[in-house]
């Protein structure tokens, strides 16, 4: 099975299906950090996502595919979460909030190029956001401690000709820090937030491994 998976370059989820024997690929503008140049594809995916095509991989070798079988597509969050839903009151934030509103509707474009791909086998990975009401709700929604990852991130899976992923070692909930402020959040979430800003991001986009393996050992 031929297998592109969008907008990654940790290629956990790529990984995860090369090691059942699939013909996956990752795909992102970013360079890999998966170690696996002869797997990555470094492009915009709506360049790789039409087939018939020839593309090429990080290490140079040029590929050909008639049709991806199953398409596994992680968008970017920023302007598709609810958590900085305050930032589009034009009011208070003047024109940072108009052109954040505009990247917001660009970034539905860009998930709405997935759910339209000529692909049979679709998942749209993607945290509580938006597209719940601008598009619909997904199939389901999982959380990392269902498969063995001791972290707690509601994200919603949005599917076509795919069953759920069922839990394959569910944990209990992780525990919460609170803060002085009053507010909670996850403890990965906390220490993710001391990164950075650029690999704070790319952190918390990574698909968890128990997940990635449960995607390929039940769609695979």
């Amino acid at each position: 099975m031929k297998v592109l998976v969008a907008c990654e370059e940790s290629q956990r989820v790529c990984t995860a299906f090369r090691e059942k024997g699939h013909e996956a690929y990752s795909c992102d503008i970013l360079e890999m950090s998966g170690g696996h140049p002869e797997w990555h594809i470094q492009a915009d995916v709506r360049d790789i996502i039409n087939t018939p095509l020839y593309f090429s991989t990080f290490d140079g070798v040029t590929h050909y595919t008639d049709k991806w079988d199953l398409l596994i597509a992680h968008p970017p969050c920023t302007y598709l979460t609810v958590t900085g839903n305050k930032y589009y009151n034009v009011d208070v934030y003047g024109e940072q909030a108009e052109i954040r509103a505009k990247n917001r509707e660009l970034a539905v474009d860009f998930f709405m190029m997935f759910v339209n791909a000529n692909v049979d086998k679709i998942c749209i990975e993607n945290p509580v956001g938006i597209m719940s009401t601008r598009y619909r709700k997904p199939n389901q929604y999982i959380e990392p401690y269902f498969f063995g990852d001791p972290v707690a991130k509601k994200t919603g899976l949005w599917l076509k000709n795919l069953t759920e992923l069922y839990p394959t070692n569910k944990l209990d909930k992780p525990e919460r820090i609170y803060l002085h402020d009053g507010n909670s959040m996850d403890m990965w979430y906390y220490t993710t937030s001391f990164l950075p800003p650029a690999e704070r991001s790319r952190e918390r986009s990574k698909t968890f491994p128990g997940i990635a393996k449960a995607m390929a050992e039940q769609w695979g």
